[in-house]
Order: structure tokens, then C-alpha cells, then sequence
């Protein structure tokens, strides 16, 4: 007999008073929500309608308050397998609407008290349109995040506090966020409706991931081409990675600066394209193979932060649409000859794929594991893999 679901939806909340404040002194009072306290990062906005809970879990999100532009955030609650890390490394969060009772079959908790669990400060009842505009006209802003149940804020504090914080530009957070030790990935597919996250048993193809922020859904698309993948430190050195006998390198996403996280990223990822391995990299994977290639980034002033980017792909002239998260780019006159562009932005024109003419190495700025997104560039990882598959049997003979 099956065990009935333990289900916290219908537990409500004390709701606290809470404030964002800028970094240019404006101030947003709201209600607060979640983790009673304070948090410091970069405001920004994400436009994506579903999957809250894998945005906020998601690592690449360190240092920073995320603002949904989305009304209606928490009406299908969390679960314990929709996270895309084991620590949750988002700084706060904003909602326009009040967190309702969630109404999903998978719901395990109401998302008020999943944040207080992971100790995420949070916000709602803020006009989210007007501080959406404002981060449009202005770009992306320092912020700190404030709730508490007396309300005694402390306006001038929570401003200075906003002004000594350094922000992310010239930020390693890769180091932070990144596995301390070497662990195997235990092998769960991607989930689906009839068999939810279904574990492999076997597994063919030797893949090392080098983790600056790797999301879980990545190591699950890897489960589903029966990879046996083996993810290290964003600081392993080239040896020890190469001593795994990978097939194939895979480079993940994760947070702040890449010029910062490269100055000992870029020294490790030459020596692997050296080896003429197959390369794979994704988000700050894809800026990092950039600069171990001879190319620059820089930080923009928005970022692409949401579920419906158009990509053009340049091989085939297809459109795919995206799903994005990043605040830095690749700068598209630093890119030495012997590198191809292969996907651009329809919406800005900038770089969202490369590939090394010469060498099975190659990256895209967006997330095609879509979690949460549209599943246009799945096709990616059946490139990579084809690629691991070939070199894996050349080892062989």
C-alpha cells in the first residue's frame, strides 16, 4: 500500500514587513516572505512564467535577488526533486502577487515555507512592473533585501551596506558554489509524467563535468545517453581530470565573473583541448572556452534572464527558442579566426554559440537542458555525445 504524501500547502505563514533598497536610494516596501533577514546582491528580473523553484535553485543565480516579472509565482508549490543544486544559493527573491495555496499533484511544500527552509529572504505585494522598468532604463542594480517582523529597517544602514557591496563584476563566485570533492553522478534520467526520475543502469561513455555551478538537470540529460559522468572541482588541475580516462569534458554553467573564475579555469581547459578530448560548455562554461581561446567578455547591462530567447543558428539557419541565464557575454571582435560563431541573439545580436573549426569543442550561451524551458536545443547533447562516442573508440583500437 502506498504511503500517503506528506503535503504543507495549507500551512500559512506570519507575514513580516519588508524593503528593497538600491543602491541609488530608491525604496520598494512590500511584504516580507520566506527567511526572516537581510540580503545583499544584484537585482534582476526573470521573465519565465513556470518553474520557479528550478530558477531559484539554481546556482548561477548566486550573489543576486531575483525580481519575477511574473504575477503569480507558488501556485504549484516545491517538491525535494525539482532542485537544481543541494544548497540554494539565491540571495532573495520578489514577487508581485501573494503566494496562494499550491493546486499540484508533485507538491510536497508551500513555497513561503520552502524558502524559509533554504534561508531565502523574500518579498511580495512590490510593484514588480515599476522595478522591472527601472532595471531596463538603468540596468542591473545593487540591492539589499530586508524582512523582519518588527519593521525596524534602518533605511541609511541597509543603503551603505547596499554601496560597500562590490557587486559581481570582477566576482569569482565559481569557487563558491562548485563541489568540494569528486562525487559520480548517481545516474536519475530526465523526469517523466509515467515513470518521474528514472535511474540508469548502465553506463557506456566516460564523461567528466567540471562543476562552477553545474545544475542537476544537466547531469540527468547526460543519465539519458547513459554517461557515466564523474563531476570534480571548478579547480581540479588538468592531470587529475585527464588521470579519469574522461571520453569527453564537460564545462557547466554557474555564477559571476568568468574574467575572475578564469584566471585558473582558462590555464585548465588549454591543457584538456590540447588532449584533443571532446568539449562541451554551457553559460559560463561557454564564456570560459571563450577566453582559454583567445576571446574576452564583458558584463552587460541586463542580462538575458528568462524561458522564450530567440537563437538563430547559424549552420542551419533555424530559430531556436531559448531558455537564459547570464550577465556577462562573449565580445564578438576578440574572437581569434580559427573560432566559429554558430548561434547569435535575435533580440541583441550577441555571441550565444562557438565552436574551435579544427577540434570537437564547442559551447552556447543558453541552457538547452530547459529546466525550466522550451526544449528546442536538446539536439546539443546528441552533438556532444555523437563527438564522445567517436573519440571514446578511437581509444579503443
Amino acid at each position: 500500500m502506498n504511503k500517503k504524501r506528506k503535503v504543507n500547502s495549507t500551512n500559512k505563514s506570519n507575514f513580516n514587513p519588508g524593503i528593497l533598497v538600491l543602491e541609488n536610494r530608491s525604496v520598494f516596501n512590500g511584504i516580507g516572505i520566506g527567511y526572516e533577514g537581510t540580503a545583499t546582491g544584484e537585482v534582476c528580473f526573470n521573465t519565465s512564467i513556470t518553474g520557479y523553484q528550478e530558477i531559484i535553485s539554481d546556482p548561477s543565480y548566486a550573489g543576486q535577488i531575483i525580481n519575477f516579472t511574473f504575477p503569480h509565482i507558488g501556485n504549484v508549490g516545491t517538491n525535494k526533486q525539482d532542485n537544481e543544486s543541494e544548497k540554494v544559493w539565491t540571495r532573495g527573491v520578489i514577487f508581485n502577487s501573494e503566494i496562494t495555496n499550491p493546486s499540484n499533484y508533485r507538491s510536497l511544500m508551500q513555497l513561503d515555507l520552502w524558502l524559509k527552509k533554504n534561508k531565502i529572504v523574500g518579498l511580495t505585494g512590490l510593484d514588480t512592473r515599476s522595478l522591472t522598468n527601472f532595471i531596463r532604463d538603468n540596468g542591473a542594480p545593487k540591492g539589499t533585501i530586508s524582512n523582519n517582523r518588527n519593521g525596524n529597517f534602518g533605511i541609511k544602514k541597509l543603503i551603505n551596506t547596499t554601496l560597500k557591496w562590490p557587486g559581481l563584476d570582477g566576482l569569482d563566485l565559481a569557487k563558491t558554489v562548485s563541489t568540494k570533492n569528486k562525487f559520480a553522478w548517481k545516474g536519475l534520467r530526465t523526469w517523466t509524467k509515467e515513470n518521474g526520475y528514472k535511474k540508469i543502469k548502465k553506463k557506456k561513455l566516460r564523461v567528466v563535468a567540471i562543476d562552477y555551478g553545474i545544475k542537476t538537470n544537466i547531469l540527468r540529460y547526460f543519465s539519458n545517453f547513459y554517461c557515466d559522468v564523474t563531476v570534480v572541482p571548478c579547480q581540479m588541475n588538468a592531470e587529475d581530470i585527464l588521470a579519469l580516462n574522461p571520453s569527453g569534458i564537460f564545462l557547466s554553467n554557474g555564477p559571476g565573473d568568468p574574467a575572475a573564475t578564469g584566471r585558473y579555469a582558462i590555464k585548465i581547459i588549454k591543457s584538456l583541448i590540447n588532449k584533443n578530448l571532446p568539449v562541451f560548455g554551457i553559460c559560463l562554461g561557454h564564456q570560459l572556452l571563450a577566453l582559454a581561446l583567445g576571446g574576452k567578455t564583458k558584463k552587460m547591462k541586463l542580462g538575458h534572464r528568462g524561458a522564450n530567447h530567440p537563437v538563430k543558428n547559424l549552420i542551419n539557419n533555424k530559430v531556436e527558442i531559448t531558455s537564459q541565464n547570464h550577465g556577462f557575454v562573449v565580445t564578438k571582435n576578440s574572437l581569434p579566426k580559427n573560432i566559429e560563431i554558430t548561434h547569435k541573439s535575435l533580440f541583441d545580436d550577441s555571441i550565444e554559440g562557438i565552436k574551435l573549426k579544427s577540434k570537437p569543442v564547442f559551447s552556447v550561451q543558453y541552457h538547452p537542458e530547459s529546466n525550466p524551458g522550451p526544449q528546442d536545443s536538446h539536439y546539443l547533447f546528441n552533438n556532444f555525445i555523437n563527438e564522445v562516442k567517436i573519440y571514446a573508440k578511437k581509444k579503443r583500437y
